[in-house]
């Protein structure tokens, strides 16, 4: 086992920190190292089938003879119900608190609430310790209400902008406040920007719009609209909490540190926070008063910081970018996987 100081000192922090990973084989030192849950996607799943396809023929049994979507969802049980097995002495311990492994809705029905509904249900049977992820579209911010409803822990996914992460939190609240009227204990919530995918969408319109912005403003989107969105969370009493994903390096991880958040960690980032000379936060400083009046200048980072309707959700560039590669490069080939 590698020591990582750094992610010892976050898991002992206010948040808590999660591995950005399928690969079965990581998760014993994550761990050992203070991940506390897993945030799975259909892409990371693709990815950890391919990459060790011996290792999880023989769980996949069940799947066999099924196609399309069908056999898709099945393999994603199969494989997600071994990681949650890791966890779930996480969730006891915790009392529901931690513990919680990911599984994604099918990105085919983003715009589709009752098959998001239909299908969170069935996820959410897999194992004790599961969380339910939704795209934060118009459709799944309905579904994402439905399933809190029910009880049901629930992620807020397919989210770069505060307008959105806000949308999921006050989704969540509205199903955790009939759940608990009916009579029901409700489930766990977070809520996602892919801070990192901010970014690489914000540099690209940037460059297409020959925007005088530099790079290290660029690289501050995302955290700017994550710090933005925790400070009406927290003003307006949501019980989710905010989940920072999608990151592109260490520098992520480090602005938020010593915040109430969840942080989703790739093994990239890992390593970058294992070079970290010490555990500092960060949280507190706001990002500079001339980053944001240079990132205002991108008529999408303004509608990332605060402007962005709920009818828009589904056409953000970020979101159609993503949504199309969980397809095309995560759902479908767990479809094509050879048994």
């Amino acid at each position: 086992m590698v020591t990582n100081p750094y992610l010892k000192a976050l898991s002992e922090s206010a948040g808590y920190w999660w591995t950005d990973t399928a690969v079965i084989q990581a998760m014993d030192q994550d761990i050992e190292n203070g991940a506390t849950g897993v945030t799975t996607n259909p892409v990371l799943i693709k990815a950890a089938l391919y990459k060790n396809p011996e290792y999880w023929r023989p769980y996949l049994k069940s799947a066999e003879g099924l196609s399309g979507d069908e056999k898709a969802e099945e393999i994603l049980r199969c494989v997600t119900v071994e990681v949650a097995k890791k966890f779930q002495p996480i969730y006891e311990a915790t009392e529901g608190v931690q513990g919680y492994v990911c599984a994604q809705v099918n990105p085919k029905k983003q715009g589709d609430t009752a098959a998001m509904i239909e299908m969170g249900k069935r996820l959410a049977a897999w194992a004790p310790n599961i969380a339910v992820k939704v795209p934060a579209t118009a459709a799944g911010l309905r579904a994402i209400e439905e399933l809190a409803a029910e009880g049901i822990t629930t992620v807020g996914t397919v989210s770069f902008t505060a307008p959105q992460c806000i949308a999921i939190a006050a989704a969540q609240q509205r199903g955790i406040d009939r759940c608990r009227a009916a009579g029901k204990k409700p489930g766990k919530a977070w809520a996602v920007i892919m801070v990192g995918r901010c970014d690489d969408y914000l540099r690209d319109v940037a460059y297409d719009m020959c925007a005088d912005v530099a790079e290290a403003d660029i690289i501050q989107s995302g955290t700017a609209c994550i710090k933005r969105a925790y400070a009406v969370c927290k003003e307006r009493g949501y019980e989710a909490k905010l989940m920072p994903a999608g990151m592109r390096g260490g520098y992520h991880a480090t602005a938020l540190a010593g915040s109430d958040m969840t942080m989703s960690l790739s093994e990239k980032i890992l390593v970058a926070l294992g070079k970290e000379d010490a555990f500092v936060h960060h949280f507190e400083e706001p990002v500079a008063a001339e980053t944001l009046a240079s990132l205002k200048t991108i008529p999408e980072f303004n509608r990332a910081y605060e402007d962005l309707t709920e009818d828009e959700f589904i056409r953000y560039g970020a979101s159609q970018r993503t949504l199309s590669q969980f397809v095309e490069v995560g759902w479908n080939m767990i479809a094509e996987f050879p048994l």
